[in-house]
């Protein structure tokens, strides 16, 4: 069931939702090459704990971490490790999530570790404007399924795979609601969009096939390509005066 969230309630969200950008800011402006994922991950802890939050995603379904630290070819659920050392050359993509005053939020981007290729390089591009693409078609009386066509059209297009397994959704009192938002899907299909509403966009693409595997440690998901993939998202608001963009530092 999708739950409305009031005119109260996104006041919340936008708080959390504000702590959640900017730990994701933080971070992004601090890797570079020769730091390891935990020291990523504290970087993420710290600020969302400094600024009165909670951590979403620490001991969520038994997650050892406070961030998603996903590098290469590796899409989401990447488990930080003091022995995972980055390299110039790397991407790596970041999901974090602040809980505050009832309300959770959700975002996540992929950030180069130094300088990277021009593959790397294109698909960053292509993932995160395939985002916001998305969001700007989310609006009162749109659906579900204009969302997920726009992320699907705008990278298949362009030669990328489109992640099926993994899908968007709503972000509000709980980190996971209704609705789904898949990252494919038909135009004027699914769920209309009212006011109140609060869903996460979540492009998840690769370079190579829509493939996926989840590695032994049961969380860490990779591409079986073994190509790269990148993974942007945003929590979002529809109101009547249009999206609003929750997770923006």
């Amino acid at each position: 069931m999708i739950t409305l969230k009031s005119t109260a309630d996104l006041a919340k969200m936008r708080v959390a939702g504000k702590i959640a950008g900017g730990a994701l800011k933080l971070v992004g402006e601090s890797i570079k090459p020769g730091m390891t994922t935990m020291q990523l991950n504290k970087i993420v802890h710290d600020y969302i704990v400094k600024n009165g939050a909670k951590p979403s995603f620490y001991r969520y379904g038994g997650f050892p971490a406070s961030a998603c630290i996903s590098v290469n070819e590796e899409l989401i659920h990447g488990i930080p490790s003091p022995k995972r050392i980055l390299k110039a050359g790397d991407i790596v993509s970041i999901d974090l999530g602040a809980y505050k005053d009832g309300f959770h939020s959700d975002t996540c981007a992929t950030f180069p570790v130094g300088e990277i290729s021009d593959e790397a390089k294109k698909l960053l591009e292509v993932t995160k404007a395939s985002l916001y693409a998305a969001i700007d078609v989310a609006k009162v009386g749109a659906r579900i399924g204009d969302i997920s066509h726009t992320v699907q059209e705008y990278c298949e297009s362009r030669g990328y795979g489109v992640v099926r397994k993994y899908v968007g959704h709503g972000v509000g009192r709980q980190l996971h609601e209704d609705p789904e938002v898949p990252n494919f899907g038909v135009p004027g299909h699914g769920a209309r969009l009212v006011a109140g509403m609060t869903f996460a966009i979540e492009p998840m693409i690769n370079i190579k096939g829509a493939g996926v595997k989840t590695l032994d440690d049961g969380w860490t998901v990779v591409t079986t390509s073994g190509s790269l993939s990148a993974h942007f998202e945003h929590t979002i608001a529809i109101t009547s005066e249009g999206v609003v963009i929750l997770t923006q530092p």
